[in-house]
């Protein structure tokens, strides 16, 4: 393969700068720019300097304000409280088959994030090998509307798990199950491709179209309540500040 100056230029961007949260613009940006691409330097670093400074609460507060909906599936929480987001690749299975989590793991791209829907808690189709699978192929997470297990090394492993349930037990290599096809969970469509985004007070689900206005109000709010932590600082009561005190 030649070797083009574009290819130089692309290769020594630095792609750990980040913008200070006031300067952060995000005219254009996309789903798409959660991964660089050799054109979208501009619109990668922005994008990271927003999502590494915001939380689950504060997107979920953008996405309410646009959609009237919280973005939440609350019955999914946290295993081992780390943050992440990405681009959803969705899988839909049973309980007796934990093969279609390691089909999934082949079908997603790096960078992605495992999405599972299980039809009841009463197996875990997900644990340390794959996590450790999931990992190894540069994906960046696994969420199971579902049960997993191994708790005892997902509580230590640096590969962020958010699942409804975990159990001891599991089912068999059967691979039965759909891959990146939309799927219905507590009366929220998500589909392959959408946005992801989970930490330790829980997960937000943002579809892919809205995903710009999303973040640009999401910006909005924590550009807010930093002003807010500022004039708290200042001596001003949380009443003072929302205009609720009538002192």
């Amino acid at each position: 393969m030649s070797v083009t100056p574009k290819n130089v230029l692309n290769k020594n961007k630095n792609l750990d700068k980040r913008v200070n949260v006031e300067d952060i613009n995000l005219d254009n940006v996309t789903v798409d720019d959660l991964k660089f691409n050799g054109d979208n330097y501009k619109e990668h670093i922005n994008l990271l300097s927003l999502l590494e400074n915001i939380s689950a609460c504060q997107i979920s507060d953008a996405y309410k304000g646009i959609s009237h909906r919280s973005g939440t599936i609350k019955s999914i929480k946290p295993i081992n409280n780390l943050k992440v987001w990405g681009s959803i690749y969705t899988a839909e299975t049973t309980s007796d088959d934990w093969g279609t989590s390691a089909l999934a793991i082949d079908g997603a791209g790096e960078g992605d994030v495992l999405f599972f829907k299980v039809d009841n808690e009463d197996k875990a189709i997900w644990g340390e090998l794959a996590s450790t699978s999931a990992k190894n192929n540069g994906i960046k997470a696994t969420v199971i509307y579902g049960s997993v297990r191994d708790l005892d090394a997902l509580l230590y492993m640096d590969y962020p798990i958010f699942a409804s349930n975990f159990v001891p037990n599991a089912g068999m290599a059967l691979g039965l199950g759909t891959l990146n096809q939309p799927i219905e969970v507590e009366g929220n469509e998500i589909n392959p491709g959408d946005f992801f985004f989970g930490d330790e007070s829980g997960i937000i689900v943002i579809p892919k179209d809205l995903f710009n206005k999303v973040m640009v109000s999401a910006l909005e709010v924590k550009l807010t309540e930093s002003l807010i932590v500022d004039k708290l600082a200042s001596g001003m009561t949380l009443a003072q500040i929302t205009g609720l005190s009538k002192k």
